[in-house]
């Protein structure tokens, strides 16, 4: 397909980037530290690093685990929400070499115990909170270095203090557990003084990340992420924005987890690089507390998923946040909704600009352009040194605004799954070409639109129905606060729509009312047959709609 849209890229937004003017991830923190040293870099919980607090601190993490006997290309798993341990954490293991298995926090044991030993982790920081399930796998991994950190462990005395003790013996939020000869994360970076860091020589060909993922096919598979692959999505996404942001200034709202692949590029890495300022929220779930946390930030950035967006700005309290300062959001990890942006836009002012991408792809890969052309319900277009295509069931590569399976080349691209060479081989392509498992169609002015995860699609008597397209409908009802539609078995039609709803506190419609409201703008076999009403719908941890556990209901 002819890159005829780059004449449309936007002005000022070179079509290349260029990953060697940096060695390492390292290598962009160094660099950052020495330019904005004094800085905040993260803020939480009402304490805050600076940047030349944050590389002391990191050195210090870095020369504990050199002590351990950790070297280069030995695994790390990091557990941990969002708290400003979590950059020491995070900086500090990649100064010392290793590669970062990030890690849900509330994952079962279960799933904690096959991430570890899939991974081969030899190490882990965990919060106290977590640590009774780590007891119960550990015997089962090789990890030999643990570090367990309390919640409130980096925000200074006495509020450390008050908030560790509230959270284990008046809140009861940690339940006993004894993992002998681990490490507390003050102990480790007591221990990290004593035995100085030494710098390592990292490359790009070095991995960075082990990014567990369903990926595009089967289990949970370690997308391996490389120093060049991160970088690489570092400046792509620094030249998108580059000429609506200045360096050292900008305040960006951290509410999605950092070990998600969206948080951790864009907001964790990306703004470090510019020398932002990241709010860590560590608890998006409690609206109220959130919003409290937004009246007192002077924030000019805010990234989230639909289900944030929607939840914050339907809160009766949303209007009283300042968003004077607020120059843009940027939405990711799932459809945006236009009823969602519309309702965003109206309420702060501001525009919400939907991007694209994959834990695959590091992650970003399109985004909508700034301040000009934004198009609701579009990714928007591919960010520089990025390629896109849509092909058929056979491979075969489609013409503009023909649906397909969306396929990206880039530097972003993952070097493949760990040690799944027959997974990888399932979604790369000749020439570095990544299958994305969604069905998208490319306009002839380079727009990109996701029509729905290729996995998701209902076949209704041979026509394929795109859940998003009978959601977007959905939501539009003034009743309506979240839907998710899904196809169930039907003997007449091979598959059925089934929509499950939440509707907004006071509000009320029946099942045949919505069926009705779906029937204006749906043809037939698109309107839901099946409608369940809940008081809430299953969502991953980032606050995506598990559109697979409604199926297996």
């Amino acid at each position: 397909m002819e890159k005829v849209w780059l004449k449309n890229y936007p002005k000022g937004v070179n079509h290349e980037i260029n990953p060697n003017v940096y060695k390492s991830i390292v290598d962009v923190f160094n660099k950052s530290v020495d330019k904005y040293n004094d800085k905040i870099a993260y803020k939480n919980m009402g304490a805050s690093i600076t940047f030349s607090e944050l590389d002391e601190l990191t050195n210090q993490f870095a020369g504990f685990l050199q002590k351990q006997g950790l070297k280069k290309g030995d695994r790390i798993a990091i557990q941990l929400p969002n708290l400003l341990q979590f950059p020491v954490v995070l900086f500090g293991a990649l100064k010392a070499g290793l590669i970062v298995v990030n890690t849900n926090p509330l994952y079962t044991a279960r799933e904690m115990k096959y991430q570890f030993v899939d991974s081969g982790a030899k190490a882990i920081v965990v919060l106290s909170n977590f640590a009774s399930q780590l007891e119960e796998v550990l015997k089962d991994t090789k990890i030999e270095t643990v570090v367990v950190t309390q919640l409130g462990d980096m925000l200074g005395w006495p509020k450390s203090h008050i908030v560790n003790f509230a959270i284990k013996h008046v809140k009861k939020m940690v339940p006993n557990f004894h993992l002998a000869g681990s490490f507390s994360l003050l102990e480790a970076l007591d221990i990290g003084k004593l035995n100085k860091y030494s710098p390592l020589e990292l490359g790009h060909e070095d991995l960075a990340f082990l990014q567990y993922t369903g990926g595009t096919t089967g289990v949970s598979k370690g997308a391996m992420l490389t120093h060049k692959n991160i970088i690489a999505n570092m400046l792509q996404v620094k030249e998108w924005i580059a000429t609506d942001l200045t360096d050292g200034e900008e305040v960006v709202i951290t509410a999605l987890p950092l070990y998600h692949i969206f948080s951790l590029t864009v907001n964790c890495l990306c703004f470090l690089k510019m020398g932002g300022t990241n709010v860590l929220i560590t608890n998006p779930k409690d609206i109220p507390g959130f919003i409290k946390t937004l009246k007192k930030e002077k924030f000019t950035l805010f990234t989230g998923v639909n289900t944030l967006f929607n939840a914050l700005a339907n809160h009766p309290d949303f209007t009283t946040i300042d968003f004077s300062h607020l120059k843009f959001s940027v939405a990711g990890g799932m459809a945006l909704q236009r009823v969602v942006a519309e309702l965003w836009q109206k309420k702060t002012n501001t525009v919400i600009y939907e991007g694209f991408g994959l834990t695959e792809t590091s992650p970003v890969a399109c985004v909508n352009p700034l301040n000009e052309n934004n198009r609701v319900g579009s990714i928007g277009m591919p960010v520089p040194s990025t390629e896109v295509k849509v092909i058929d069931e056979e491979g075969v590569e489609l013409g503009f605004q023909q649906a397909g399976e969306l396929c990206i080349k880039g530097p972003q691209v993952m070097k493949g799954y760990w040690q799944r060479p027959d997974e990888t081989e399932k979604v790369m392509l000749t020439s570095d070409w990544l299958k994305t498992g969604d069905i998208a169609e490319i306009m002839e002015d380079g727009f990109v639109k996701i029509v729905d995860r290729k996995k998701d699609m209902i076949l209704v008597s041979g026509f394929n129905v795109y859940p998003n397209e009978v959601e977007d409908i959905a939501v539009k009802h003034p009743a309506v606060l979240e839907a998710a539609a899904v196809g169930i078995p039907d003997e007449k039609s091979t598959e059925a729509v089934k929509l499950f709803v939440v509707l907004k506190p006071g509000h009320k419609v029946n099942e045949q009312e919505l069926k009705d409201f779906c029937r204006q703008d749906l043809v037939n076999y698109k309107i839901p047959k099946h409608i369940e009403f809940r008081s809430e719908l299953p969502k991953t941890n980032v606050g995506k709609i598990l559109r697979r556990a409604l199926r297996e209901v």
